[in-house]
């Protein structure tokens, strides 16, 4: 059952505090999305999401259904429990106000309103200071919606139309978690006019976690990282 949920529209940030046991589902309404994200512990805000960990524990390029994303102390903040894209970026970082600017064009709220291109970066650092974080706690950050795709020389790509209308992914929260996102575009996106879409943000509550669970089990890793929550949990 959905608790709550509300609709961010292109070039918008948000920020919420997910407690352990909840989920959060987001979903492109129209295709074409991207949601930047940032985790934190609202109880030790050094503690914060880690994509290198989250990637090479995983023996993983990208994220999908069955991962796990971790923070910078080995524990897991959340589980992919459901996914219908398929791959989402943890590499290629945010956009800035520079390069939206030079792709779209200037636009500042003061003359364009609710019309202005907003950045990620800014968007971050917007949400941030509401928790006492700044610049220099912003880390490299997840891209939901986004695939990337490599070529043999390293060469990166955008892959567009990757996400669909209506694709979703549902993140089952691990741990309280301090979830930062906007809906800014990706920094390699070659849209000619600044991307327009919006995404669903639902929360619910998650399923209890089984011995069989499929994020649990998908790697030795990510046991490990389970049995870390449970060892920080003792007592609660």
């Amino acid at each position: 059952m959905i608790l709550y949920k509300d609709i961010l529209a292109s070039g918008k940030h948000w920020s919420m505090r997910m407690r352990r046991g909840m989920s959060l589902t987001l979903v492109d309404l129209h295709g074409g999305a991207n949601v930047g994200m940032l985790f934190y512990n609202p109880e030790n805000l050094l503690e914060r999401y880690n994509a290198p960990d989250t990637l090479k524990c995983q023996h993983t390029f990208k994220l999908t259904k069955g991962h796990c994303l971790y923070s910078d102390m080995g524990r897991i903040f959340c589980s992919i429990v459901e996914d219908s894209v398929g791959w989402h970026d943890t590499l290629c970082g945010n956009s800035h106000a520079v390069s939206v600017a030079t792709k779209y064009g200037k636009r500042d709220y003061q003359l364009d309103r609710n019309n202005w291109h907003q950045n990620g970066n800014d968007a971050f650092l917007v949400e941030a200071a509401k928790y006492g974080l700044n610049k220099q706690d912003l880390a490299a950050n997840l891209n939901v919606f986004t695939k990337i795709v490599p070529n043999e020389d390293g060469v990166l790509t955008y892959a567009a139309n990757q996400s669909k209308a209506n694709d979703a992914i549902q993140l089952r929260f691990e741990m309280d978690t301090l979830v930062l996102l906007h809906t800014c575009p990706h920094p390699l996106n070659p849209a000619l006019e600044y991307p327009l879409g919006e995404v669903e943000y639902q929360i619910s509550r998650a399923e209890p976690i089984q011995d069989d669970d499929f994020c649990k089990n998908s790697c030795s890793e990510n046991q490990r990282g389970f049995e870390n929550n449970r060892l920080y949990h003792l007592g609660l």
